[in-house]
């Protein structure tokens, strides 16, 4: 393996590296809700990419919310159904 002979010195380790500038990233504009994002990724704000909802924000939340309680309430009556007849049962 090579193994270098001398130090590199500042002069030259400078103009090594003078070409690594940090570039800023490319954004755009969202086309849904008008915040900018980066390119090629879906937005933080309303979570669409190309006009489309791909994310659990681009969809309403409350109609979700509402439907877990509701579903809830019904298991427990069945619950309590199952459990009055098997009482009957018993009983007799």
């Amino acid at each position: 393996m090579a193994v270098p002979k001398k130090r590199t010195g500042h002069s030259a380790q400078g103009k090594r590296r003078s070409n690594w500038k940090a570039t800023k990233p490319a954004t755009t504009v969202c086309p849904t809700c008008g915040a900018t994002v980066l390119t090629h990724t879906v937005c933080t704000s309303c979570g669409s990419y190309k006009g489309k909802p791909v994310s659990k924000k681009g969809v309403e939340a409350p109609k979700a919310v509402e439907t877990k309680p509701e579903a809830k309430a019904e298991v427990k009556e069945e619950v309590k159904a199952v459990e009055e007849k098997s009482e009957e049962k018993t009983e007799e």
